[in-house]
Formats: C-alpha cells, sequence, structure tokens
C-alpha cells in the first residue's frame, strides 16, 4: 500500500498494519448499516412500530462510525474504501441470514447474533491497535459503546 503521509509519532509499517484493521472495521460498518436498513424495511408483526422506530438511529450511528473509521484512514495517510464490492472483499464475519418479510423476534434474534459478531471483531481490531495506534484504537472503543448499547436494547426487548 502507498500512504499519502505519515502521521507524526507513527512509522509505516504501523500504519499500514492501523489502516488494514481499520478498513475491515469500516466495511462492516458499512454493512452493518445496510443490514440494519433492511432489518428496518422488512420487519413485521407485534410490536412492528417499535423495533422498526428503534432501528433507524442505528443505521444513523453505524453510519456515523463508518465515517469516522474512513477518515482515520485517510488521516493515518491511506485512502479508506467505501464501495460495495469492498464489504464483500474484507468480510471476515458471517454474514446476517434472515431475508424478506419476517417477524420481529426473528429479527431481533438474528440482529443480537450479528451483533455478537461485530462486537467481538471491535474487540480483537481493539486489541491489535493497542499496540500499533491508540488514537484509532479509542475511535473503536468508542463505537463498540453504542453498539453494546444497540444490542442491549434489542436485548430487553426480547427479554
Amino acid at each position: 500500500m502507498t500512504l499519502a503521509f505519515i502521521v507524526p509519532g507513527l512509522d509505516e509499517a504501523a500504519s499500514e498494519k492501523a489502516i488494514a484493521i481499520l478498513q475491515n472495521r469500516l466495511s462492516q460498518e458499512q454493512e452493518a448499516a445496510l443490514v440494519l436498513k433492511h432489518a428496518h424495511w422488512n420487519v413485521t408483526g407485534p410490536n412492528f412500530i417499535a423495533v422498526h422506530e428503534m432501528l433507524d438511529p442505528q443505521v444513523e450511528v453505524v453510519l456515523a462510525q463508518a465515517d469516522e473509521t474512513a477518515e482515520r484512514i485517510a488521516t493515518l495517510g491511506g485512502t479508506p474504501d467505501g464501495r460495495a464490492d469492498a464489504i464483500v472483499r474484507n468480510r471476515t464475519w458471517k454474514p446476517f441470514d434472515v431475508e424478506g418479510r419476517a417477524g420481529t423476534t426473528a429479527y431481533l434474534e438474528a440482529l443480537i447474533e450479528y451483533y455478537d459478531a461485530f462486537i467481538a471483531d471491535d474487540r480483537k481490531a481493539i486489541a491489535e491497535l493497542d499496540e500499533l495506534d491508540a488514537i484509532s484504537s479509542n475511535i473503536i472503543q468508542d463505537h463498540v459503546q453504542e453498539l453494546e448499547k444497540f444490542q442491549w436494547f434489542m436485548r430487553s426487548h426480547l427479554a
């Protein structure tokens, strides 16, 4: 990878590793926004409106997280890849598997499972970034805090 520049305090190798980790996170963040919107459009049944309206704020937050991650990649001298094929190419996680119209319970259970992997992947990235770049690690830590809160909302809805 060719870096446009290197930020003070990081060397080229650390920057490249951090960018690769962040690109993976960016791809999952972008996919998560699409998955959440898909659920928003297709959820049905009891508690429809509550779940439907709970998901849009999550979409907005996850898109903002993707923007912050992309801007960090650019700040580190990299080139963030936000294209749809990058999501597929960078996927290291299980795809979301609920298709079409389905009930609130089915969507929430699937979203909770999706969040399990998303949060675990973010936590792994945090551990890797801790060794490379504290700023990038802190950004992903903030993202996890929001994701865990959203997952709590979903879990509480099913309790």
